[in-house]
């Protein structure tokens, strides 16, 4: 067994993964912990499995850089891609980062997060009412994806008959931040930055001309900025609108079809949770430790360091594994068990520091009421086939989940 371990890890590189990979990557994070924790590969990028090791880059954002104009140019070149990602929130440093976080958290107060519940939940019950009309359903289409693209548009107050794109949107841009990709993924992306810009300089310039609430309207809130003046650039608003949009739904997407995916994986858990449904706070978390949503996470090192007893010189790029540390014994007891009552999980599905997920709280409270009242509804749901795994390293989803309501 031992044997086998080394063998993974000392095999594995990021660039070629195999379909084993990724249908189950957990054994391959394992034996990357134990025996190559910081396992540089072949293409000279370091590879962090480790909790502690994780945690020590995302607090010293001195000397692991979120800033990714140097990694993404050979990738992306002079193209829309390299914009918007280079511009949005997640891939920036303090002070800019510090800024338009500033910002974007002041329309995502927990104030105004407790006013979206009841759209949440009467959203929720109209999915799961028409679910209950048909005795088959698809668990991602029909459910976990219809909420965030819808809770982004309300919060951005795009006009239902105008949300029909984001999805896809979404899902092209985030598919380029793949490690490799090819012209197709990189055209898709660059294609749906394009798409996405254009059509969010109409509805700015028209909230412009007739602003929203800005208690509820985000984008009214980031068009008008803070009360010092502080307000986004004309080219941050847009590609920080865009990133809204991306940071919320497939990783929101992904905590619900993961989840209600798992509870079918563990029948003893489902029957803990339905019983005892004060437990869904925990069992969110546990979701998010157990399959993360986001599994991979980047910096560039600016300043010569040292992990596990390996030197990083400066310009060395490091890969982040959420998914490996999440996992990570000497932080999580028993962690390849499934337990909805686990506490503490300090788990790192949302990051720590300073780029911590900024609509972590709206991410928590649409998985709660998303699954607790799927579960109150369809109990005895069931698979009804083999669930389709999304084919990407970076983000762990399914693109399907044929389902069963059951009786």
């Amino acid at each position: 067994m031992d044997g086998h371990a080394r063998e993974l890890a000392d095999g594995f590189d990021l660039e070629r993964l195999t379909p084993k990979f990724y249908a189950d990557p957990y054994p391959t994070y394992r034996a990357l912990r134990e025996h190559a924790p910081v396992k540089r590969l072949p293409n000279g990028c370091y590879f962090l499995t480790r909790y502690d090791d994780l945690i020590a880059a995302y607090k010293n954002t001195r000397t692991f850089s979120s800033d990714k104009k140097t990694e993404f140019l050979p990738k992306y070149r002079d193209s829309l891609l390299y914009e918007h990602h280079t511009t949005s929130l997640v891939f920036n440093d303090p002070p800019a980062h510090t800024r338009v976080r500033r910002l974007i958290m002041g329309a995502l107060s927990p104030r105004a997060i407790a006013g979206m519940e009841p759209d949440l939940i009467a959203l929720v019950d109209s999915l799961l009412d028409r679910i209950a009309a048909q005795e088959r359903c698809e668990l991602i289409e029909d459910f976990a994806s219809a909420i965030p693209v819808e809770v982004i548009g309300n919060l951005l107050d795009v006009p239902h008959e105008e949300r029909e794109p984001l999805r896809d949107w979404s899902l092209a841009i985030l598919g380029a931040l793949e490690p490799v990709i090819g012209k197709d993924a990189f055209d898709r992306g660059n294609a749906a930055v394009k798409d996405f810009l254009a059509y969010l300089e109409t509805l700015v310039e028209r909230r412009r001309a007739r602003p929203g609430n800005p208690e509820r309207d985000v984008l009214t809130r980031l068009i008008q900025g803070e009360d010092n003046g502080e307000r986004l650039t004309a080219k941050e608003l847009l590609h920080n609108c865009i990133f809204l949009l991306n940071a919320g739904h497939e990783t929101t997407t992904n905590l619900i079809g993961n989840g209600l995916v798992t509870l079918t994986q563990y029948p003893g858990e489902k029957q803990r949770l339905i019983a005892q449904p004060e437990l869904i706070k925990t069992a969110v978390e546990e979701m998010l430790r157990f399959e993360s949503s986001n599994q991979l996470g980047n910096r560039m090192i600016v300043e010569e360091t040292e992990l596990g007893g390996i030197k990083l010189p400066a310009g060395t790029l490091v890969t982040l594994c959420i998914g490996a540390a999440n996992r990570d014994p000497a932080q999580f007891p028993n962690p390849e068990n499934f337990d909805v009552a686990r506490t503490p999980n300090r788990h790192l599905a949302f990051g720590t520091g300073a780029h911590q997920c900024a609509g972590m709280a709206l991410a928590r409270l649409e998985g709660a009421i998303a699954i607790s009242r799927f579960l109150k509804r369809f109990p005895n749901y069931l698979l009804d086939g083999e669930p389709v795994r999304g084919g990407r390293v970076r983000f762990r989803g399914f693109l399907s989940v044929p389902c069963r309501r059951g009786a």
